[in-house]
């Protein structure tokens, strides 16, 4: 039937989806190759500039809830009982916590990958094609890009956080044990091993001494 059909083309569609979720470069290299097909298209025709402009924005909202954190530090209430918001501590600040983003990487790309792809969809129709006047919106565009970044990372600043995770902090030799009993089992039956072969050493030596002195 058909609904089992679509119940099928579903479930292949979030098989290959669950598979590329650790093809970081592959995924967005599709984007990206997207967003030039949509934005060649548009400069082509010289059409569409009102859809550009959607794209445009709405890519935005998501670069900003990619770069936001889960946990708002400035909510009402301040709450942070789920161990995922900013440190507010000293003690907090020192302990490695991975940043936990409001919009994870995984369905960043994925919301980008579908507007890209709904938007070149929507060229090859004249009912989306609004007579507007392009550099109008595109100074727009910009001015709002600028503010909006401006005010995120006066966010990132206030609230000294950073959207990148870079790993727990790894020190030289870590884990590698130095001293008498470096090695473990294996350094310290070597360690008494010498021991004893210089003692014995030491006791041949002199018992030669000994004999050359009758």
């Amino acid at each position: 039937s058909i609904e089992t059909q679509a119940a099928n083309f579903r479930r292949a569609i979030q098989y290959w989806l669950d598979k590329s979720t650790i093809h970081i470069i592959p995924r967005w290299t599709l984007f990206v190759v997207l967003l030039a097909i949509f934005f060649l298209r548009v400069y082509l025709i010289q059409a569409y500039f009102i859809v550009a402009y959607g794209l445009g924005i709405f890519l935005l909202n998501n670069f900003i809830a990619f770069l936001s954190p889960l946990e708002d530090p400035t909510d009402v209430g301040g709450q942070r009982d789920d161990g995922l918001s900013l440190p507010s501590t000293a003690k907090e600040g020192k302990e490695y916590r991975p940043f936990a983003r409001r919009l994870p990487e995984f369905k960043f790309w994925m919301a980008c990958a579908r507007g890209a792809a709904t938007s070149l969809v929507m060229t090859f129709f004249s009912v989306f094609d609004v007579p507007v006047f392009w550099p109008i919106l595109l100074m727009y565009f910009g001015v709002l890009f600028f503010l909006t970044m401006k005010r995120q990372i006066a966010h990132m600043y206030k609230h000294k956080y950073v959207p990148v995770s870079f790993g727990k902090l790894k020190y030289k030799d870590a884990g590698k044990e130095t001293g008498e009993y470096g090695g473990g089992m294996a350094g310290s039956i070597g360690s008494t091993a010498q021991n004893n072969g210089g003692v014995a050493g030491g006791g041949m030596m002199g018992g030669g001494g000994a004999v050359r002195r009758r």
